[in-house]
């Protein structure tokens, strides 16, 4: 049975960083936030590919047969947090016991087992397999927003799962229905 995580806050949104992002490790990226409560933040980079390891390379490391289609599958780069922990944001029609279900349409699993189910063509029907992660202290991304450092927009599958990796930023402020050309680096002005 899958792990239900409480509702809350930004979970199941994408953050898009400003045009004015100084920190280079989130300059241009767009952001699915996987839970966001109290606690702190927790989500994926959607839009960074992970260079100098492919998902047949992975799997050899773990032990794991590489099947058909393996070739196929990206490894994006998550975060600058836990850079060797693995983590799969796939469609709700997989489930192991560890999943986190974020919302109707997207869950999170982090165990080998994922790996293997879609390595094995068994796995989630759409994935985006990521290696790191992004994390917020309690208040630290509310203080972000408030600074005007991130946008958010609700997600959709085709901006979270989608293949055109260097387009998702400009793809995200879109949807916004603003252009990029016009956002101010000021709080409170768009």
């Amino acid at each position: 049975m899958p792990v239900q995580k409480t509702s809350g806050y930004l979970a199941g949104q994408l953050l898009i960083a400003m045009p004015q992002m100084r920190d280079p490790r989130f300059v241009r990226t767009v952001i699915y936030i996987c839970a966001h409560t109290a606690e702190g933040a927790m989500g994926l980079v959607i839009n960074r590919e992970f260079e100098g390891l492919t998902f047949p390379e992975l799997l050899d490391q773990l032990g794991i047969e590489p099947g058909p289609g393996s070739e196929a599958i990206r490894i994006h780069l998550g975060g600058p947090v836990e850079g060797g922990r693995g983590f799969v944001l796939h469609s709700t029609d997989y489930a192991h016991e560890t999943t986190m279900v974020v919302d109707q349409q997207v869950a999170l699993t982090a165990t080998i087992d994922v790996l293997k189910a879609m390595s094995s063509g068994e796995g989630p029907r759409t994935s985006l397999l990521a290696l790191g992660y992004a994390g917020w202290s309690p208040g630290q991304l509310d203080a972000e927003i408030r600074e005007n450092v991130w946008l958010n927009v609700a997600a959709d599958s085709d901006l979270v799962f989608g293949m055109d990796i260097e387009r998702k930023w400009e793809r995200a402020i879109q949807k916004l229905g603003i252009h990029f050309g016009s956002l101010s680096g000021d709080a409170g002005h768009a």
